[in-house]
């Protein structure tokens, strides 16, 4: 294929990576500094945008995610990142089927707010029982520069 001149060859998208952890609350840590990584490397490999921002929601978004299954379904558990060219898909694996509750704001209410968050910073937050468990993804945007 020709390509005319001046035109540039897209850039290579950039490979998905997944960790798998125990389920202690070690992981919560843990997941925050793989995502970050992973971010950075997408960022100086793929040239993909970043700001600090999109790094700090990107970690607020996994900890309330690997929180949860820390608290409501104890046992291993999987993430999952894919970097798009706008957003950041995040899915984790637990192995525990119920789908959790999100709960509607409410101020008054102490503690309980982690999904809440993830709802609203999120573009796409979506629960699915699967074989052994289920699947939580959230996509999240990251903007440019």
């Amino acid at each position: 294929m020709d390509q005319t001149a001046g035109s540039a060859a897209p850039a290579p998208p950039v490979p998905p990576a997944c960790a798998a952890y125990d389920g202690d609350t070690s992981c919560i840590g843990a997941a925050r500094r793989f995502a970050t990584a992973y971010l950075h490397h997408a960022h100086t490999h793929y040239k993909t945008p970043l700001t600090d921002r999109a790094v700090q929601m990107a970690q607020l978004v996994i900890s309330e995610l690997v929180t949860n299954v820390c608290r409501h379904a104890p046992g291993p558990l999987r993430l999952d990142l894919r970097r798009h060219p706008d957003s950041l898909e995040i899915t984790v694996w637990d192995s525990v089927p119920a789908v959790p509750t999100v709960r509607g704001p409410d101020p008054s209410r102490i503690g309980q707010h982690g999904l809440e968050i993830v709802v609203a910073v999120c573009e796409r937050y979506d629960v699915q029982p699967v074989p052994g468990g289920k699947r939580t993804t959230a996509v999240l945007a990251l903007g440019h520069p």
